[in-house]
């Protein structure tokens, strides 16, 4: 046999910030972060891509990004693209096609920066642009909303959706940094609010039973729009988060991804409904069937089980949907599973519950079990609605 063998390694670091009125002329913490990068003698270009929803809500906003980049001299504002918001920027190409003309006409290169500004779906596609630009131009996140700032924006994965698939297509590609700023949560409506939270039951569940403990003492504070608990929340969250993505397997070369506890349902639901159901609303969901699984199945106890629900029930979220009402191996649903494994490039992998707090990654998921699982959250569900209007 004669070949020839190469092995390197690629070391990546970014950041995660926590602040607050980002673009404040006062706020220096972007300022300070690009001075860091900046190089002697060369002026680098900074391309803002902001969520169109994001924009309308703070009108200010683009005013405030010229006048904060216009007091960096090594850096050029280039261009600020404006991009749909929620999941439909992942469904089309029509903004990912209009954020590479920008790159292409702007002249961003390696060393000039994307920067985006919005939900999960819009940092999802930018850092996908920023990947396939250039073989990889640096990308800043700047999440606004619950779900992206304690998930989805402090990792390493980049995607759209195609072939009706969730995150079909995508890449990793870490950013170069990420800037949490509370101040863009203020403008959320209730149901974007809650709906992030769902990712921070789920993380909770699989990796610390004492947060799962704060969640549940402090979800009425959270309701209630307490900033200070908001802020604890999404903090933990994102360590959580960003420990697992360090812990051995962050470009998921495996067949196992925990931190989709919930998810393989979750996902199928999305598509299914057209995403009128947010992700969050369909984590919490999957996190509901799949709890309820691992019960069925020996794994969790039913007092852990009658926890989760009732977190989630605090929460605001609902525990079923007319499509989590499986009767039969042969409901759209569970196309989620194979789904997922394709997904993985494997054999199929799903997390499900010793108890809360820690994981169990199991091979296959029963139909059979699962019809189970449905049928005793409808029921669960009926008892507590009965409950209620006692």
């Amino acid at each position: 046999m004669d070949f020839l063998q190469q092995s390197f390694t690629v070391r990546f670091q970014y950041r995660v910030f926590f602040t607050s009125h980002l673009f404040d002329t006062s706020n220096l913490l972007l300022r300070d972060f690009l001075q860091e990068q900046a190089q002697d003698g060369a002026i680098k270009k900074l391309l803002f891509v902001i969520d169109e929803e994001v924009a309308s809500h703070h009108p200010q906003l683009e005013q405030q990004i010229e006048e904060y980049c216009s007091a960096m001299p090594a850096y050029a504002l280039a261009a600020i693209v404006p991009v749909t918001g929620g999941e439909e920027v992942k469904n089309s190409d029509a903004d990912f096609q209009t954020l590479l003309d920008a790159i292409n006409k702007c002249g961003i290169d390696r060393h000039s920066y994307v920067v985006a500004i919005g939900g999960g779906s819009v940092l999802d596609m930018a850092g996908y642009a920023s990947a396939v630009a250039h073989r990889g131009v640096r990308h800043i996140r700047i999440p606004t909303t619950v779900l992206s700032q304690n998930d989805s924006g402090v990792g390493v994965k980049n995607s759209m959706n195609y072939f009706g698939k969730k995150n079909f297509l995508g890449t990793f590609a870490p950013p170069v940094a990420v800037f949490n700023d509370t101040h863009f949560l203020t403008t959320l409506s209730e149901r974007d609010w809650r709906s992030g939270i769902s990712e921070a039951v789920k993380v909770a569940l699989i990796k610390d039973a004492a947060f799962f403990r704060w969640l549940e003492e402090n979800a009425a504070a959270m309701m209630a729009r307490d900033m200070d608990a908001m802020h604890y929340h999404i903090k933990r969250c994102a360590e959580l988060h960003l420990q697992h993505i360090a812990s051995g397997d962050p470009f998921e070369m495996g067949s196992a991804r925990p931190l989709d506890f919930g998810h393989w349902s979750a996902h199928k639901l999305e598509q299914l409904t057209d995403f009128s159901v947010r992700h969050g609303e369909a984590v919490a969901l999957g996190i509901a069937l799949d709890s309820t699984y691992s019960y069925l199945s020996g794994k969790l106890d039913e007092p852990s089980l009658r926890r989760i629900l009732s977190l989630l029930e605090a929460l605001g979220f609902e525990l079923m949907h007319p499509l989590l009402e499986v009767a039969d191996a042969q409901n759209a649903l569970l196309q989620g599973l194979t789904e997922f494994r394709e997904h993985l490039g494997g054999r199929l992998t799903v997390t499900l519950l010793k108890e809360i707090g820690v994981g169990d990654e199991v091979h296959q998921m029963e139909p059979r079990m699962i019809i189970r699982a449905s049928r005793w959250l409808q029921e669960y569900c009926l008892k507590e609605q009965k409950k209620d209007t006692r």
